[in-house]
């Protein structure tokens, strides 16, 4: 795609740290350099203000990542392409059906109503709910990591997005602040939605996140 695109030796490339290694991975393979940016806390999507910032006289693209079913804001990073003179490529998620995506809304605002002492997701701008991602408050992953364990044990199939992120594995790390990229991969935690869910298994997974507060004795 980046090939195909013209990027090539020397190039930077904007990309998001929040998951999709892959991306930065192509970004090396055309011969570019991956250039972190931070992520919208809401949409978990880029941040069209830090890939302005992040942006040099050797910036030849921008990779915008919509995620968990979440678009990212494709007006403002158009306009920084322009303004820049930047090519602003995006890597979707596949769609489910409508009928599927109509469900998991459902089931989305069902927990919207339901859960308490967790974050839960906006549902904004055509929210598919590819994903069902809330934040887990507290002191970041030993918490998140407790409460996950804790749900699991309650027969919860939940599961952390993005387990670390990308400017923070080795073959990638950069001393870049992105402050929001890590806090959310400290605090997600992305719930069952599925279309084959039952009204008793929804119940179930509101069950056992009411019963723990959202939050675990606190980790010191």
């Amino acid at each position: 795609m980046l090939r195909a695109a013209g990027v090539g030796v020397g190039d930077e490339v904007v990309v998001p740290a929040f998951g999709n290694v892959e991306v930065a991975e192509a970004v090396i393979q055309a011969g570019g350099l991956p250039v972190f940016a931070d992520i919208d806390p809401v949409t978990y999507c880029l941040d069209p203000s830090t890939v302005e910032a992040a942006t040099t006289p050797r910036t030849a693209a921008v990779v915008v990542v919509h995620r968990f079913g979440r678009p990212a804001d494709m007006g403002r990073m158009l306009e920084i392409g322009q303004r820049h003179g930047l090519l602003v490529l995006q890597h979707g998620e596949s769609e489910a059906p409508y009928d599927e995506i109509a469900q998991r809304r459902q089931r989305a605002a069902f927990l919207d109503l339901k859960l308490r002492g967790v974050r839960t997701p906006d549902d904004g701008d055509g929210h598919t709910y590819q994903q069902y991602v809330v934040r887990v408050p507290g002191n970041g992953r030993p918490d998140r990591d407790a409460f996950a364990r804790a749900l699991r044990a309650r027969g919860v199939d939940c599961r952390v997005p993005v387990k670390a992120p990308v400017h923070r594995m080795p073959a990638f790390r950069r001393c870049v602040p992105l402050p929001e990229t890590e806090m959310a991969a400290f605090e997600t935690l992305a719930l069952p939605v599925d279309a084959s869910l039952t009204k008793r298994d929804m119940q179930r997974i509101v069950s056992a996140c009411n019963s723990l507060g959202g939050l675990l004795q606190p980790a010191y």
